[in-house]
Order: structure tokens, then C-alpha cells, then sequence
């Protein structure tokens, strides 16, 4: 491992490595998202530069940091590092990656010969239940605590293949949760509603402030053996580097709360102006013009008019025949 340097703010905007698996993964997700943006050129149709931004930046970049930065440099011989590279991976990477509408890009860009895949396998059982939203919060949870007060972390730090493998489970687990929730597909229950995802988002952001909790008071040191061996000296001691990893995993996970409710929220207000406006379009074509009243007949006193009378229209609930329209007409 050697002997690194100490940590310091040029350092940790400065220092990066390469991690081949992570970057395979940036470039597969990219290019998959690319194409998708290229395709929807192609004919004609455009995809909004946010979506890009937000899946370029926010999610693609943030895994970069999270793998290939000082982060990641570093989080052999100082657990803060490691604990934000983890909580960067689970919460903030999977909001950037979920503002890019992935799943919509893929219904809409793929192939006619694929008409009907990308659906099908949304909507398949093994989906629908890890997507449940009581489901994918426990699983992020779990994850988290998981790697923290089980073996999983430490053996990580040992084992370069399960390292990389750990990155990818707070990934997925991660976005199991956050995107089917800012997604516009059918990837959730009927009944869960902008509303209802406003609330879930609300507890979401309650329950990702527990594995920092718990980290920051926990009095037995997570994989206290690696780090006594591996901190350096220029460090404080192992305890208050903890005590910093688990602020920051608190720090972090309620910084997102606040932007993914917002999001959610936004949805929720465009979802109601685009009801509206189908309403309104469909009772403006549902209007039945009355039949004319007859004239009446002129007076012999009074000169005859020969202007027609005009058409009346009758209101929705006269004509529609629904239990909504019962009720207005009751």
C-alpha cells in the first residue's frame, strides 16, 4: 500500500487514481445513454440538455469521484474517506442518475424490433418487488448496516474484487429505491401517487440519516483492526476518524433529502397542470350542443324576425354518463 502523504485540501482536490471496473461502468452506462440521446435525434425528436447534465454530472461524475478521487486514495488508511466514497455511491450518484429519466429514454429511443422489452422487463415480478417502496428502503438500509457491522467492510478493504463489488451494491441498492421514484414509467404500485412518493421521500430521508447515527456513536470501532494498523500517523486517532465518517454520512444523507423531495415535488406540480389540461381539453370536445328551441310564432302585431336562435350547449354532467356526473346531476 505504501506510505501516503498527509491529507491535505490541495491533496484531496488533486489526488486520483484509476479504477478500470468503475470506469468500464461509466463508459457502458454513458454510452448506453448516449445512444439513447442519439437515436431520439436522429428522428428528430430532442431530449432535454437537464436530463444530460443531471445523468452526465451528478450520477456518472459523482461515481467517478466516489472511486477514482482522494476518496478513494485514501480509504485504506482513514475511514471518513471510505464512509463518504459509500454514502456518495448509495444517495447522491442514483438522484443524478434517476434526474437523467433513464427509464423513459429507454422506452422511447429503443428499436422497433425491441417493442415491448424494455416494458415487460420493468414490470416483471422480480422488478416490482425490489422496486416496492417499503422494499427498496429496507434494502438500502440493510445495505448500509450491512457493511458497516458485519464482516462485508473489513474483508473489503483486504480483497480488491469484493471491494469493487461493494461499490456496486451500494449502487444498485441505491437506485432500486430513488429511481423508480422520480421515474414517469410504471415502475411503481398504482397506488403510489406524487403524494405518496412525497411522503416516502420525506421518511427516506429520515431513515438515511440511521447508518450515520449509528456509525458516529457507535463505541466499538469498525474495522478497527485494519485501520490501527494502516492510519497514519499524521492523522488523529482512529475513534475521531470514525466520529468523522459517521458526521459526514449524516451531513450528506440530509443534503439529499432536501433536493430529491424537491424533485419529487416539481414532478408532482408538472403531473397536476398536465391533468388539468387534459381535463379541460376533454370536456371542451365532450360538449353536446343542445337541440334548437323552436321560434315562436310571430306576433301579427309585431314585424317577423328571421334570425335564427343560437345553439345551446349543455354541461358535461347532462351528458356524460358517469358515477361523477350522476352525483352533479343529483
Amino acid at each position: 500500500m505504501g506510505s501516503l502523504p498527509e491529507l491535505t485540501t490541495g491533496r484531496l482536490l488533486s489526488t486520483w487514481q484509476w479504477d478500470v471496473p468503475a470506469l468500464l461502468l461509466v463508459l457502458l452506462l454513458g454510452g448506453l445513454y448516449g445512444w439513447g440521446v442519439l437515436r431520439l435525434r436522429r428522428r428528430g425528436e430532442r431530449w432535454p440538455v437537464a436530463r444530460v447534465a443531471a445523468f452526465a454530472v451528478a450520477g456518472l461524475g459523482t461515481v467517478v469521484v466516489a472511486t477514482m478521487s482522494s476518496l478513494a486514495v485514501y480509504d485504506r488508511v482513514l475511514f471518513w474517506p471510505a464512509a463518504l466514497q459509500n454514502i456518495l455511491l448509495d444517495l447522491i450518484a442514483p438522484l443524478g442518475l434517476a434526474l437523467g429519466d433513464p427509464l423513459r429514454l429507454a422506452l422511447t429511443a429503443r428499436p422497433a424490433s425491441w417493442s415491448g422489452r424494455p416494458g415487460r422487463a420493468l414490470t416483471g415480478r422480480l422488478v416490482r418487488l425490489l422496486t416496492f417502496p417499503l422494499v427498496s428502503t429496507v434494502l438500502v438500509l440493510t445495505t448500509e448496516l450491512t457493511v458497516y457491522f458485519t464482516p462485508y467492510f473489513a474483508t473489503a478493504l483486504r480483497v480488491g474484487w469484493l471491494h469493487q463489488l461493494m461499490y456496486l451494491h451500494l449502487l444498485l441498492a441505491g437506485c432500486l429505491f430513488v429511481v423508480p421514484v422520480l421515474t414517469r414509467e410504471q415502475a411503481l404500485p398504482t397506488w403510489c401517487t406524487h403524494p405518496v412518493r412525497a411522503a416516502l421521500v420525506f421518511l427516506d430521508g429520515i431513515i438515511d440519516a440511521v447508518p450515520g447515527i449509528v456509525v458516529l456513536t457507535h463505541s466499538t470501532l469498525i474495522a478497527g483492526a485494519w485501520y490501527l494498523r494502516h492510519h497514519p500517523a499524521w492523522s488523529p486517532d482512529v475513534r475521531h476518524d470514525q466520529q468523522v465518517g459517521g458526521g459526514a454520512m449524516i451531513s450528506v444523507a440530509e443534503l439529499v433529502a432536501l433536493p430529491f423531495l424537491l424533485a419529487v415535488l416539481a414532478q408532482w406540480a408538472r403531473a397536476e397542470r398536465a391533468e388539468t389540461a387534459a381535463l379541460d381539453h376533454r370536456l371542451d370536445s365532450e360538449l353536446v350542443p343542445a337541440p334548437p328551441s323552436p321560434a315562436p310564432s310571430p306576433s301579427p302585431s309585431c314585424s317577423p324576425v328571421s334570425a335564427t336562435a343560437p345553439d345551446l350547449v349543455r354541461p358535461w354532467w347532462e351528458t356524460e354518463n358517469s358515477e361523477v356526473a350522476r352525483r352533479f346531476r343529483q
